[in-house]
């Protein structure tokens, strides 16, 4: 079977979920999210998008309420048996929900206090009102099996160094075939096959590429160029291996360097250091975003920064590689050792016309951080 960690593993994992079950004072928790399935049993599908839950009662009972074309990737992906796995009926009118308290009632937990994950794309606006209408006393839940999955397990800290080293390999490839003239489609079919290559997967969503005006870009956008003599092209990518990601961000300059560029590179240099200085155990996740700030800021580019530097890394799905909590002004939450975060360091300076980023993934030790990725700091210039 392709389960990516041994029986101890997911024992473990479905050990401490049961207890947050049961100190929740829930008698169920409705999992919608796909990664809450695939974290506890495995269970590995982009299913998510139509009506599917796990169920977790606080006895520990494991089931898995899905569609017909999702029983044998249960089957193979999982550690669920085949009496943990039911099928609703598709057929014209079908509500699934109404399946669903059908299997609650036979784990005798119908008319118990409930849980469910909203926070959640496997969870559309239109299933969660045919939810609500069947279960009207459900409580949001959506933190409970996130809060377990933020600090990563030994095994798990190993496929994060695993998606660490496949990224810096995409690095590598992409930078092979930058060079004036080269078209954006080749440098992207590069790093993406070099994930697949090294044994990786698809990561949450589609790797980010843009020159020229594409360079202050965050996001995907459909369209290919070639590069100019004097160019600029950022790059945000992940390596992505059994579901667990560590992303990346570098701006090249292609041609000669401008004095604006060096600047907006120091400023994200210098920057990304004191973010990674900033991460302790304890502290506030706030503090980074504010060491982030105070170097953009000393530097002149309070204009151009973004309202926040990283975020949390995991065994995530599409839409988005985004494993939350985010590093934003005034963020409470405790840093934990043992978590994987990406921070990304992003100047877009509408006015010039020129994009500087400079991003990659750390792992919070006891004392601090241990960088994931080899990959030299230096201003990439080809």
């Amino acid at each position: 079977m392709p389960l990516h960690f041994d029986d101890a593993e997911y024992t473990a994992r479905q050990a401490k979920a049961t207890e947050a079950v049961a100190d929740a004072g829930l008698d169920a928790l409705l999992m919608f999210a796909p990664e809450s399935h695939y974290w506890l049993c495995g269970y590995d599908t982009f299913g998510f998008a139509m009506f599917q839950c796990l169920v977790l009662t606080a006895k520990g009972d494991l089931h898995l309420l899905t569609r017909l074309p999702d029983l044998r990737q249960a089957r193979l992906t999982s550690t669920l048996s085949d009496d943990q796995i039911h099928i609703w009926t598709e057929t014209e009118g079908a509500n699934p929900a109404e399946s669903l308290v059908a299997l609650l009632r036979d784990l005798k937990v119908a008319n118990g206090r409930l849980g469910f994950e909203s926070q959640t794309v496997g969870l559309t606006d239109f299933n969660g009102q045919m939810l609500r209408a069947a279960l009207p006393e459900l409580t949001d839940q959506s933190d409970l099996i996130r809060h377990l999955r933020r600090v990563k397990s030994p095994a798990e800290i190993e496929m994060h160094r695993r998606a660490a080293r496949l990224s810096d390999d995409a690095m590598d490839a992409g930078l092979a075939e930058t060079r004036p003239g080269a078209f954006e489609g080749d440098i992207l079919a590069a790093m993406q096959g070099a994930v697949f290559k090294g044994g990786g997967d698809y990561a949450g969503n589609e790797f980010i590429l843009g020159s020229g005006p594409g360079a202050l870009l965050v996001r995907y956008f459909s369209g290919r160029r070639h590069l100019d003599a004097q160019d600029q092209m950022t790059w945000e990518w992940a390596g992505a291996y059994a579901r667990y990601h560590a992303a990346m961000m570098r701006t090249v300059v292609i041609g000669t360097p401008s004095d604006a560029q060096k600047r907006m590179h120091a400023a994200a240099y210098e920057a990304l250091e004191a973010c990674e200085a900033a991460i302790k155990p304890g502290d506030p996740m706030g503090l980074v975003f504010d060491a982030h700030t105070k170097v953009m800021d000393s530097h002149g580019f309070s204009h151009a920064r973004m309202q926040a530097c990283g975020y949390g890394m995991g065994a995530i799905y599409n839409p988005i590689w985004v494993d939350f909590p985010m590093f934003y002004e005034g963020n409470p939450l405790p840093m934990q050792s043992g978590q994987v975060f990406f921070l990304h360091m992003i100047l877009a300076d509408s006015d010039a016309g020129l994009g500087m980023s400079l991003g990659h993934c750390v792992l919070v030790t006891e004392t601090g951080v241990e960088r994931l990725s080899k990959q030299s700091l230096e201003l990439l210039v080809r």
